[in-house]
């Protein structure tokens, strides 16, 4: 029992800590995934008010959410207080479980983002691994009173101040300066116009036609091969036709909705994305708080001049133009804006404002907008 009861202190500990480190490089990423299950939720008229409140604090949710699950998988090891963090942890699996059950039972999440996007989980995967860690936890709850300090609790507090303050300062740091592990699909290398294509072996959807007719006042389904031997045009009435899923499949491209248009539709993404030389991309997310990045002292003027002096082609790319474009003539920076999908931002643009480099749209480095001097010395060092 004793040695159990280690066995599952470890790995619950490890694994939360784990999960949290994941999420804690790219904070964003989670503070999304909630966004998803708010507007959902509210969208279907449960608490819709309160919904919308916490969307709007989606992101500080998040950042609270990581920083507990690193620091109670630290506590958890330490065996530090465990009468309080195996209420906290039993509270939290408990609601973890629903949120994966919710998203696997309704279809109407198809991830959870426990592990962030560089580990992704199936809705089904996710809610047997909260299953799982909920026993793990239900059986370190029933016997905390047997669980000791591994250290005084001088050494314990010590520690997890530390586990705190580094939690957050890791947060805070990737927000400014774009997650230190890339696992999104536009990590450098990767090429634009490849991702936005169906990956060969992918398993499209099947699907099959059904159809349905009114009996004797009855609706009465059924497939094209599957039709009523007593079948003829006095007894049924034809009522609708429809393609019902059988089977998921996988068919779907790692970039989705990323398409350039200018002001007026004009769809200029090929053109941008096949351009031979090298193309300078300002991407900026206006998520209803303006434009921060341009707030303080930055370098993105000195920037942009330097690329359009180094003859390459710049745009800014934003999900609402008319804001940008006051922004830019204020600036007095002249350079094409066009218009993307602020999903396809979301993911694109992890620092709010994110520079791309790219030729022959492969993205060949990218940077925080707080990097312009390192974007500097790149476009320095070029030779178009």
């Amino acid at each position: 029992m004793k040695g159990f009861l280690l066995a599952a202190r470890w790995i619950v500990g490890l694994l939360f800590i784990f999960s949290g480190l994941i999420k804690a490089n790219d904070p964003l990423g989670l503070s999304y995934k909630m966004e998803e299950f708010f507007e959902v939720w509210a969208a279907g008229g449960f608490l819709p008010g309160f919904m919308n409140f916490l969307h709007a604090y989606a992101l500080q949710l998040s950042l609270v959410m990581i920083a507990f699950e690193i620091i109670a998988g630290v506590a958890v090891l330490l065996g530090w207080k465990m009468n309080l963090f195996s209420w906290l942890l039993l509270l939290l699996i408990i609601f973890f479980s629903f949120l994966t059950g919710y998203a696997l039972f309704s279809g109407k999440i198809r991830t959870c983002g426990c592990f962030g996007d560089c580990i992704p989980l199936s809705a089904a995967q996710s809610f047997t691994k909260d299953l799982i860690l909920l026993m793990l936890i239900g059986f370190i709850f029933l016997n905390r009173r047997k669980i000791m300090p591994a250290f005084s609790d001088r050494t314990n507090i010590a520690i997890l101040i530390l586990t705190t303050v580094l939690s957050f300062w890791a947060q805070a740091h990737v927000l400014k300066y774009l997650p230190i592990l890339d696992c999104l699909p536009y990590k450098v290398g990767k090429n634009i116009p490849q991702g936005m294509r169906i990956p060969a072996g992918a398993i499209p959807d099947s699907t099959v036609i059904s159809f349905v007719y009114k009996k004797e006042g009855k609706d009465i389904e059924f497939t094209a091969d599957q039709f009523p031997a007593d079948f003829n045009d006095s007894i049924y009435h034809f009522v609708k036709r429809y393609d019902r899923l059988v089977r998921k499949g996988n068919a779907e491209p790692p970039i989705r909705d990323f398409s350039l248009q200018t002001r007026d539709g004009a769809d200029s993404t090929e053109v941008i994305m096949n351009r031979p030389g090298f193309t300078l991309l300002y991407l900026s997310l206006d998520k209803g708080e303006g434009f921060r990045e341009f707030n303080g002292a930055n370098q993105l003027g000195e920037l942009i001049q330097q690329a359009l002096n180094k003859g390459l082609a710049v745009y800014a790319v934003t999900n609402n133009y008319d804001k940008l474009s006051t922004v830019f003539q204020q600036s007095n920076w002249k350079i094409p804006i066009l218009q993307c999908d602020a999903v396809a931002l979301k993911t694109a643009a992890r620092s709010g404002a994110t520079l791309y480099l790219l030729k022959s749209g492969t993205i060949l480095n990218k940077w925080s907008y707080l990097e312009s001097d390192k974007a500097i010395r790149a476009l320095q060092e070029l030779n178009p």
